[in-house]
């Protein structure tokens, strides 16, 4: 029993790091690219760091969701079994 509780929540963090990852360095790569490019030029502008990073993030997110929610649907269905699986112990 302790184990199957332990594979269950290894795979849900697995699965948010899975989903999240990508988006997340998106976001990264893009801040640090305005950053750089804040600090060459000496334009200290704020909506210049926001904008381009929720842009980039929500681009992601649009290219991305089907694969997300592909990822997101075999978890469930691997929860389902799981717990098929654990009741029927």
């Amino acid at each position: 029993m302790e184990q199957f509780l332990l594979d269950t929540a290894r795979d849900a963090i697995l699965t948010t790091l899975k989903i999240s990852v990508p988006v997340l360095l998106i976001g990264l790569i893009v801040g640090l690219i305005v950053s750089i490019f804040q600090a060459t030029t000496q334009i200290q502008e704020q909506s210049l760091h926001f904008v381009p990073k929720i842009l980039a993030m929500f681009i992601a997110l649009v290219l991305l969701g089907s694969w997300m929610m592909t990822v997101m649907k075999e978890f469930t269905l691997r929860m389902y079994d799981g717990m098929l699986r654990f009741i029927g112990m």
